[in-house]
């Protein structure tokens, strides 16, 4: 007999979903107008391991943003890694990116589901708020982000996500748990210690000296 399709709910609760995004660093794109620099530091983060690229341009234009995300998603591919597009349903459609993360209204996943399909990864972003995170879970949310860990230069003003948040996330739900704010390979760890899948990473990657070598360091965290 043949088994049923699966439908959106059972994609986005699988526990096999944390082996198909994997553990270790998740990389977020810097501003950058330059797309051929943007381009060098990304192949340089995932040449260093990193299991998922977000690319995140609050300040580009329309046709900017078309432009490098059509870029990064064709290296990407080349790494078989996925490409996910921070707060844009419309320009991860345009380039077919693997999917999206929100920090918007819980209506938006749901219709970010609607749009992008079951196979979509669609991220959300629960800040401290066990709550909002069960919400993101009932609207077929694909991973659980949660921060700000520590005192970020991005968002220094953040809420702050304390350890045991994140560990109590880890043990009651089955998706992905993603920490970010203020990560650096030296803090990481303890991160990891307490459940968490993927290390959500701005400043500390791409301002290394050595962005490859800064990848592998994060890499490390997760094999000690």
């Amino acid at each position: 007999m043949t088994p049923p399709p699966q439908n959106s709910s059972d994609i986005s609760t699988s526990p096999h979903l944390k082996s198909h995004l994997g553990r270790g660093l998740y990389a977020i794109t810097p501003e950058c107008h330059d797309t051929e620099q943007l381009l060098t530091q990304c192949q340089a983060v995932l040449t260093g391991g990193a299991k998922v690229l977000q690319y995140r341009n609050k300040l580009g234009d329309q046709d900017l943003r078309l432009q490098q995300a059509q870029a990064l998603n064709e290296l990407c591919n080349d790494f078989a890694v996925p490409l996910i597009i921070n707060d844009d349903v419309a320009l991860c459609r345009a380039v077919n990116a693997s999917g999206v993360h929100l920090g918007r209204a819980d209506e938006a996943l749901l219709e970010a589901r609607q749009q992008l399909g079951s196979s979509a990864i669609i991220g959300s972003s629960c800040y401290n708020d066990l709550a909002r995170a069960q919400r993101a879970v009932d609207a077929q949310a694909s991973y659980l982000a949660f921060g700000s860990c520590f005192v970020s230069s991005t968002k220094p003003q953040a809420s702050r996500c304390e350890a045991h948040i994140l560990r109590e996330a880890a043990q009651r739900w089955s998706l992905p748990i993603v920490a970010i704010g203020g990560i650096t390979a030296e803090n990481g760890a303890s991160l990891v210690g307490a459940g968490v899948d993927l290390l959500a990473v701005i400043s500390d990657v791409f301002d290394a000296d050595n962005i490859t070598k800064r990848a592998l360091q994060y890499q490390s965290i997760f094999t000690q």
